[in-house]
């Protein structure tokens, strides 16, 4: 394990250099990472001028959704996407021995390697958004709700990396993997808001199909004090599941790579 976290700092430490090159395109990435969350709370304030709760949420406790979705957001972008583009491109061009035969594991080494730094900003700015929503509240949550906050966050990536691993993983037969992406973000929008905004068949979708809820919703709901211990168990049993359903997967269709060699 920490042989591999040496391995992925180096690769980050190279992608951090690389990238402050261009200071300006820095600056101009931070800038769109503050305007992004201010159009989704302008769209809030819409809401709340017209109704005094949303789903059952107030304004100040929406602003913890809004955080925890810029803050996958921002993880997605500077992690996943930037290895999705990679893997494809190395498996469509048979290029991907390079990576599978390093001294290192092959699905660490092609799936979390490459990085955008840049769109950590959105990471930053989410919490950022959680902090003012308890400040406005003036809630500070107890040791056990940060304990199981801090719980459902690294389970809550684990589940977007594995649903990102299976979707990237079906390159092995598809030559475009992009629009699979996009069917998953397109349900992530949905996360933008409290599920509890919409109907109960969505709602079963976006908790137990398509577990956004566990990205946003419910992460917010422990620091309120509104989520029973079942959901965070649950978090973490779903992105264990996932993440061994997504490793086996990806076992299984490296069978079928086809090298420029071979």
């Amino acid at each position: 394990m920490m042989r591999h976290l040496k391995v992925l700092a180096i690769y980050y430490r190279a992608a951090f250099l690389s990238q402050m090159e261009y200071r300006a395109n820095f600056a101009s990435s931070f800038f769109l990472s503050l305007m992004w969350p201010l159009w989704v709370m302008s769209l809030l304030w819409v809401f709340f001028y017209h109704s005094p709760d949303l789903g059952g949420w107030s304004f100040n406790e929406a602003m913890l959704v809004i955080g925890l979705y810029d803050i996958f957001i921002g993880l997605q972008e500077t992690i996943l996407a930037p290895n999705i583009v990679q893997v494809t491109e190395h498996i469509q061009k048979g290029t991907l021995d390079f990576v599978l035969l390093k001294p290192a594991n092959g699905q660490v080494l092609a799936t979390i390697t490459a990085c955008n730094l840049m769109r950590l900003t959105d990471v930053i700015v989410g919490f950022g958004l959680i902090g003012a929503g308890l400040y406005r509240m003036g809630r500070v949550p107890t040791l056990m709700q940060f304990s199981t906050f801090a719980v459902m966050i690294p389970a809550g990536m684990i589940t977007v990396y594995s649903i990102w691993l299976m979707l990237t993983t079906l390159a092995f037969w598809f030559v475009r993997v992009e629009n699979f992406g996009e069917v998953f973000y397109a349900f992530y929008e949905t996360g933008r808001f409290p599920v509890t905004i919409y109907n109960r068949w969505l709602r079963l979708v976006l908790t137990y199909i398509v577990p956004i809820a566990f990205l946003t919703t419910f992460p917010a709901a422990t620091l309120l004090g509104k989520l029973s211990l079942y959901f965070v168990l649950a978090s973490i049993v779903i992105a264990g599941v996932l993440f061994y359903a997504s490793s086996r997967f990806w076992n299984y269709a490296i069978r079928f790579y086809s090298s420029a060699s071979s």
